[in-house]
């Protein structure tokens, strides 16, 4: 039975529902200027994630190649 029947049921009125939730807000225009100014600070940062989602890719594909005996 549901928290609605319950109350319902028990004669109680219906919860009061809270509309003021105060989430943060995110500045997407501080975000961006902090992400381009560590770019431009340290421009090997692209080349290293490049360099290492290449090393996984052919690290995985060595690994199927080896594990399934494909070649």
């Amino acid at each position: 039975m549901g928290e609605a029947k319950r109350r319902k049921n028990l004669g109680i009125p219906p919860r009061d529902k809270n509309k003021d939730i105060n989430l943060p807000q995110l500045d997407k225009k501080a975000i961006q200027q902090k992400v381009r100014s560590t770019l431009y600070r340290y421009p090997i940062i692209p080349f290293l994630f490049y360099g290492a989602a290449i090393l996984i890719l052919v690290g995985g594909l060595f690994f199927v190649f080896k594990f399934f005996n494909i070649a």
